[in-house]
Formats: C-alpha cells, structure tokens, sequence
C-alpha cells in the first residue's frame, strides 16, 4: 500500500530568483515498515508553455472576434455597394433611355430649323445688303446644325447598343473598315497633312457588328486629327495583334494629349475636354459604351502635349 502527494510552486534560489517547481512526495509501506522519498521536478519550461500555450488560446480568441465584426462590417459594406450599384445601374439605363429617345425625338425639330435656314436664305434677295449682312450669321447658323445633326447620327448610333436586339455580328475584316475610315477621313488628311500608318499583324478578322467597329475606329483616328497638336503634323498610328484569342487593336497619335485629370472624364457623355468646335462630347462615350456591352475594352495612355494612345480589346 502507499500514498502519493504532489504540490507545485514557486521556489527561491539561492540568487533570490524563482522557479516553478513540483514537489513529489511517496509513502509506502515495505515489510511493515513506512518507507518514502520526496523529488524535486524543476517545471519552469513546461509552466512557460502552458502560458505561451494560453496565451495563444486567448490571442486567437480575440483575433476570432475582431474577424467576426470585420465580417459584419463587411456585409454591411457590400450591401451598401450592392445598393450602390443597383442605383448606377438604374442611373444608366435612365441615361440610356434619354439618349436613345434624344436621338430620335431631336431630329424632327432639327429638320425644321434646318428647313427655316434654307428657306431665310432664299428670301434675300441677291448681292444685296441684307444677304451680305446675314450671310456670315446664317453660315454659323448652318454650321452649328450640321455639328447637332452629327452628334444625333452618334446618339442614334449609341441607340442600336441599348436597344435588345441590337446589330447582328458578322464576320469582319480589319482592313477593310479601315480603309473606309481612311477615306472618310481623307479630306481631313489631306487639309492637315497628316498621316495614317496602318501596321496590321496579318489581315485579322473578327466576329463583330460591322457598324459598331466601324464607329470605335472611325471616332478613334477622327479624334486624332482633330485634337492634332498646332506645331506638327498629325500622324496617327493603327496597329493590332492577338492576345489571348482577343484582337487587340492600339491607335497612338502625336497630338495634344491629355493630363491625369482629363483622362478620368474621358468617357463620360458630352463631356469635351478640348475647345475644338469640331467636337460634340459623344463619340468617345460611344465607344465605351459598344465595346462594354460586347464584353470588351478600351483604355488610354496619354502624356499632355505629347500624344494619346487608346487600346482596344474586341472580345472573341
């Protein structure tokens, strides 16, 4: 038979320090006679991770609570996103909405008031006083006219991204369309001695609405010969290449460039960021707006007064 105590502690060195100790101590009986030892255990590292232990414990605990407000914070800001995004997305289909009954509701009261020119002009007698007078008026009259009838042919071509059924795809040959623009841009070329250097890798094809990447390349080089730079010669670049089955097209121009700040509004709707009478603040909105809806991309590069250079990505 025997009996076994045990008892931990502090003990004291001599040095005045301490440790953690375990005193053991054995009573047992041997031939009828009481025996028994005592040991001494010296437990200060096994005391030291049992702490370090705990204290880990209780670190992850905290740390398991602060997760938990984190993810209720985060909850409450995607909801609060969530509902910031249903907003935009209700602000732009109202937008959408707007510019696609703009572009048809306009047209007729422009018709008249381009009709009512004509018909002031007519009613001048010639070579008189009052045709001379009026002449320069009525010429920015027409002008101005013919710069809202353009900005309409832009809404209108807008209008075909937002309605359902919008432009068939089809299959498209790059350099086809960009000989068209070349040539609808060709007085313009001509006027400012500018050049377009077509660089394409191969002769690439893509499946597209016609229309639509007609209207990203055409607003593209046509606004690199507008917002051309007064002391040179604009000189507008096109070039493409595959990247990951996407055809990415780049048109880089030496032109007026743009600062950090502009580059921010530039997508924005009837938002011009040059004084260029030549500009309606539509076309490049119109190009976001066709490449987004496709599932494709369109990015800038800009240095003010050096020049501009956008990236298209057309989706596969």
């Amino acid at each position: 038979m025997s009996k076994m105590g045990l008892l931990s502690g502090r003990c004291a060195e001599s040095d005045g320090t301490t440790r953690w100790c375990r005193v053991t101590s054995v009573l047992f009986w041997y031939e009828g006679e009481e025996l028994g030892y005592t040991t001494l255990e010296d437990i200060s590292a096994r005391k030291y991770l049992e702490a370090r232990v705990q204290q880990h414990r209780q670190d992850l605990q905290t740390f398991n609570e602060e997760l938990q407000v984190t993810n209720e914070e985060l909850q409450v800001a995607n909801e609060e996103l969530l509902n910031t995004n249903t907003a935009l997305g209700k602000l732009n289909m109202e937008l959408d909405s707007f510019v696609y009954a703009a572009s048809h509701d306009l047209r007729s009261p422009l018709s008249n008031l381009q009709g009512l020119v004509q018909a002031l002009w007519r009613q001048l007698p010639p070579d008189s006083a009052q045709r001379r007078f009026s002449q320069p008026i009525l010429e920015m009259m027409q002008d101005s006219l013919a710069r809202l009838g353009q900005a309409l042919d832009r809404l209108a071509d807008f209008s075909t991204t937002y309605t359902p059924q919008g432009l068939a795809r089809e299959r498209v040959v790059l350099s086809n369309v960009l000989e068209e623009v070349r040539q609808e841009v060709g007085p313009l070329l001509a006027a400012t001695q500018g050049q377009l250097v077509v660089d394409l890798a191969g002769n690439p094809g893509l499946w597209f609405a016609a229309k639509h990447v007609h209207s990203v390349l055409f607003n593209l080089i046509s606004n690199a010969l507008k917002y051309r730079h007064p002391d040179r010669s604009p000189r507008v670049q096109v070039r493409s290449h595959r990247e990951a089955g996407r055809l990415v097209v780049r048109v880089q121009d030496n032109g007026l460039g743009l600062s950090m700040a502009q580059q921010g509004q530039l997508f924005h709707l009837f938002k011009r960021l040059h004084n260029h009478p030549e500009g309606t603040g539509v076309g490049l909105y119109l190009v976001k707006k066709i490449l987004d809806n496709a599932g494709g991309s369109v990015q800038v590069e800009s240095v003010l007064g050096q020049g501009s250079t956008f990236t298209v990505v057309f989706p596969t």
